[in-house]
């Protein structure tokens, strides 16, 4: 593992320090991060510029580590218990930390208090958790959820509002069953049905409206939309065209998806006598990544879901981070953690999504039957974000050949979490400085230099012109 770590460089869950700093606090933040996060290791004896082990002096090494998990078990609260061990890399001793993902959230540094002191893991950086980060680590920690706690700007809900919410679900759900006997058996849904799903509440004999009740009513106070827009080219440098859809979420997914089919291509196939009408894209996949996006993300974050169309790809970008335990590997296995488990609980009602996992890799396989390249899944910046590629003419004009480039192709899996957050920041503007996507990303240049170059040895990036007024050419998208 630590050998891998070393040439993939920092990322999400490994951080480097040359040395032990003699202020515990210059690590502890990234201790607290990765314990509110997916876990992860600190690495003393490596530094994080260079990439250069440097290791660790031996005298004493053994009271160094006792001080290390000393100051662990004293500066953190709850207490984390680190394991903390010795690897021997280039013939030099580094100090391993190991932080293990635990579940009494959110952690925070004693002596900064709750609301100063919780840190999170974005993008590989530690930083200072938001508002709605540290509200969204005290539900985690106590295994309650946004959208079925009680909607504070609503009152009791009335007996023919609950009529009305059922009567509309049940409509989708058969608009949406194919099959006609199957139509007959979509079921009634009633008050005590929404109760169990966390739609509603009933406290002390009131039937009290939760967060999922007024997203699914169209009645939030700051009711979230979905941002749709059409892009020329590959960048958002010009908009062709852009819409806002808001009002109830199952409504926005499809004023969303009833979108995009109007934006892509339509073209034909022949299937032995028959003519049939075929959009470039996966219908099936494209109403999927939508209602996940609608579904599955943070509705305490304060931004929208964004659907951009661009010549090459189809991004959609969904607000709130990965949970605990959620990694890109495993969703792409079919692994599900649900966010939001009243919202998916009545989109599973009403036909809207599965809540079984299969939806990504159904994506994937319908993508592989449209020859398209395969869908591209980004966790960055405290987003979500999935990329679903258009066929395009245009070809890359490269002096490599197509060994080369079939060896870059297949090296792609191999991006880390940091090389995919540089990538995606070219996607969006090809003409940004190391400086402008240091800024950006709130980097440092060395490390995005160090990242541009590890990029261009792949194969998948090249630059075009001077350092101020050329561009980045991207290979292998």
């Amino acid at each position: 593992m630590l050998e891998k770590a070393l040439f993939s460089g920092e990322s999400v869950n490994v951080e480097y320090k040359v040395e032990i700093p003699p202020n515990s606090d210059k690590y502890m933040k990234t201790v607290v991060a990765f314990a509110n996060g997916r876990g992860g290791h600190i690495i003393f004896g490596i530094d994080d510029k260079s990439l250069k082990v440097v290791g660790i002096e031996s005298d004493a090494i053994f009271l160094k580590i006792d001080a290390i998990t000393n100051a662990i078990l004293d500066s953190c609260e709850p207490k984390i218990y680190p394991n903390v061990t010795l690897q021997t890399l280039d013939d030099k001793t580094v100090i391993v930390v190991e932080i293990q993902p635990a579940p009494m959230r959110p952690y925070y540094i004693k002596s900064q208090g709750i609301v100063k002191g919780t840190y999170v893991r974005v993008a590989g950086t530690t930083r200072h958790a938001e508002a709605y980060m540290l509200k969204e680590l005290i539900l985690e920690g106590q295994n309650r959820y946004y959208d079925s706690e009680i909607c504070k700007d609503l009152t009791e809900v009335q007996d023919d509002e609950i009529e009305k919410l059922c009567r509309d679900m049940k409509a989708i759900a058969i608009k949406n069953t194919l099959d006609e006997s199957a139509k007959l058996a979509v079921r009634d849904i009633t008050k005590n049905v929404l109760i169990t799903w966390g739609v509603l509440k009933d406290v002390d004999g009131k039937i009290l409206p939760t967060n999922a009740y007024a997203l699914l009513t169209g009645q939030m106070l700051c009711q979230p939309v979905i941002q749709c827009a059409v892009f020329k080219g590959n960048t958002r440098a010009y908009f062709i065209d852009r819409r806002e859809f808001d009002g109830p979420v199952q409504q926005q997914v499809e004023f969303a998806y009833q979108y995009v089919l109007e934006k892509i291509n339509m073209g034909m196939q022949i299937k032995g006598i028959y003519r049939q009408d075929m959009y470039e894209l996966p219908v099936d996949g494209i109403r999927e990544l939508i209602a996940n996006a609608v579904a599955h993300r943070s509705y305490l974050e304060p931004g929208n879901i964004q659907v951009a169309l661009y010549d090459d790809r189809l991004e959609i970008t969904s607000p709130g981070m990965l949970l605990n335990n959620v990694s890109i590997r495993k969703i792409m296995e079919g692994y599900s953690k649900l966010r939001n488990p009243a919202i998916a609980s009545a989109f599973a009602y009403m036909k809207i999504i599965e809540k079984w996992g299969t939806g990504i890799p159904r994506i994937f396989r319908e993508c592989a039957e449209y020859d398209l390249p395969k869908p591209q899944l980004l966790d960055f910046d405290g987003d979500f974000r999935v990329n679903m590629y258009r066929k395009t003419t245009q070809t890359t004009q490269t002096t490599q050949t197509t060994q080369t480039t079939q060896t870059v192709v297949s090296n792609l899996s191999d991006l880390t979490d940091d090389d995919n957050v540089i990538l995606n920041a070219l996607l969006q503007n090809n003409r940004l400085t190391q400086r402008e996507i240091a800024s950006k990303l709130e980097w440092s240049v060395d490390r995005v230099k160090y990242y541009l170059q590890k990029l261009k040895k792949k194969g998948v990036i090249k630059r075009v012109g001077s350092s101020h007024n050329g561009y980045w050419d991207i290979i292998v998208k």
